[in-house]
């Protein structure tokens, strides 16, 4: 059964899976509409019973087992469950694996832990297909100019998914809290080691984007893996394989 953490003036409950152990703690940071139980976070969970690590997994608020409407959700809201879940079980500096959002949400963490905990700030970051300022770039600036003018006069846009039956609700709130949190207008600090991970068959996020990332980068060690016939997913058995020896590297 999950733990759950309460966040936020509205004390959603947040849903954590924690597993105790040594070494650096990992934390698991999922994509957009994603949940703490789905392939990769699974798969990580495992190797880190294996191997007797610390693994801390968790939904953010209207995602999976916790607590919220996903149409409330926002990346500030999506940031401060995510900080809060770090700040409540993790001892010693985390390697943070992001997959999708999830590595837009783990640099935001980043800059906000090195300024406000950095005995919690990360010794090292794994990025799966990082959507990052996802809001903008992959989102409205994709676009066309009648469903920008709907979504402005309506407050929100049923988007359909290749991953679900259902729609994904994309509100305006969302896109306009995104711009609070842009980074690729500027150099990005990590403090730590990046590894990131991106096919190049991915329909959502394309690689030119991690390249762009690794652009904004330059002060940190920084390695990209390009996945020729990789999905946006990178869910398939070679795809885990290499997601867990990236995580064992960093520590």
């Amino acid at each position: 059964m999950p733990q759950s953490v309460t966040v936020g003036q509205d004390a959603r409950p947040i849903a954590v899976l924690a597993r105790e152990g040594k070494g650096p703690p990992v934390v698991w940071l999922g994509g957009f509409k994603s949940d703490m139980r789905a392939t990769k976070a699974t798969a990580l969970d495992e190797w880190a019973g294996t191997n007797g690590r610390a693994f801390v997994r968790f939904d953010y608020s209207g995602h999976g087992e916790s607590g919220g409407a996903f149409e409330e959700g926002t990346i500030s809201r999506w940031l401060e469950d995510a900080l809060a879940v770090i700040e409540r079980y993790v001892r010693d500096r985390p390697i943070l694996v992001g997959s999708s959002m999830g590595g837009w949400i783990s640099l935001l963490a980043a800059r906000h832990l090195m300024k406000k905990r950095p005995d919690l700030a990360p010794a090292g970051m794994v990025l799966i297909a990082p959507a990052i300022d996802m809001t903008e770039r992959l989102m409205w600036g994709r676009f066309p100019e009648d469903l920008k003018r709907s979504l402005q006069e309506k407050g929100v846009y049923h988007r359909p998914s290749a991953y679900s039956d259902d729609p994904y609700p994309i509100t305006l709130n969302l896109i306009e809290d995104g711009r609070r949190h842009l980074l690729l207008d500027r150099t990005i600090q990590t403090g730590c080691p990046v590894h990131i991970l991106q096919g190049m068959e991915d329909p959502d996020v394309p690689w030119s984007h991690a390249l762009e990332l690794v652009e904004h980068l330059p002060g940190d060690s920084v390695s990209l893996t390009l996945i020729k016939d990789g999905d946006h997913r990178l869910s398939r058995p070679e795809d885990i394989e290499r997601l867990i020896a990236a995580v064992a590297a960093m520590g």
